[in-house]
């Protein structure tokens, strides 16, 4: 399934809501350089999922704040 992500990097305070289904908004610490917040989101969302980080790829958005990752149907 594909999981649509608003992320919010250098935020002072992480969260994590549930914008609609499949829909969530990421606010992490971590800032948007050597694809440090994509690392923490995709931690994030295999946590949320109850799956392996190595499961969740990130499809598209790579330099951009919207993103889609792929994650598997069976979680």
């Amino acid at each position: 399934m594909y999981v649509r992500v608003a992320v919010y990097p250098a935020s002072k305070r992480e969260s994590f809501t549930e914008q609609g289904p499949h829909r969530y908004e990421i606010k992490v610490k971590e800032p948007a350089e050597r694809n440090l917040a994509n690392k923490r989101v995709k931690e994030l969302l295999a946590t949320h999922y109850k799956t392996s980080e190595k499961q969740i790829r990130l499809v598209s958005g790579h330099q951009n704040s919207r993103k889609i990752f792929a994650v598997p149907d069976e979680v």
